[in-house]
């Protein structure tokens, strides 16, 4: 087995809140350079299992980046992630929500199932793309923890 991503950090929000941001808020907080277009329309998350995470773009074309697996608000999600790759070399992403206090939450996120890209993932390069992925994306998170939604974000 390859040894699994694994990052932690803490919110200045509720575990629902933080929850709520992270699924119900995606499109907003992500960057849209972090994409496979580089300039999608709209990020969606759709919630609930079996819910897709795609970008639309300008064309009104749908790329998809994965699929819910596991949904239990406010505590815990996971999702196949295969953004750039075929879905058949999709990871598992699992987030878990713990309240650490009133208005504070430790964001466990824990990556895994490398082994789904064959020979590449003993070269560790898409691993370590997921990683400092991971520390570009975490802080635009943080940051919209600490704002309340616009409004909530549906696919058209």
């Amino acid at each position: 087995m390859i040894e699994p991503l694994r990052t932690e950090i803490a919110v200045a929000c509720a575990a629902p809140h933080a929850f709520a941001t992270w699924a119900e808020r995606f499109g907003q907080w992500w960057p849209s350079g972090h994409s496979v277009s580089g300039d999608p329309v709209a990020v969606v998350f759709e919630p609930g299992v079996g819910g897709r995470i795609y970008e639309r773009t300008a064309d009104g074309g749908e790329i998809d980046w994965g699929e819910v697996v596991e949904w239990l608000p406010p505590r815990r999600l996971a999702y196949r992630w295969h953004i750039r790759r075929p879905p058949e070399q999709a990871t598992l992403v699992e987030i878990s929500f713990t309240a650490t206090g009133t208005d504070s939450t430790r964001v466990e996120i824990v990556h895994t199932g490398w082994e789904a890209l064959g020979a590449e993932a003993e070269a560790e390069s898409w691993r370590d793309a997921n990683r400092g992925g991971w520390h570009g994306l975490l802080p635009h998170f943080v940051s919209a923890c600490q704002s309340e939604p616009a409004e909530k974000e549906h696919a058209p």
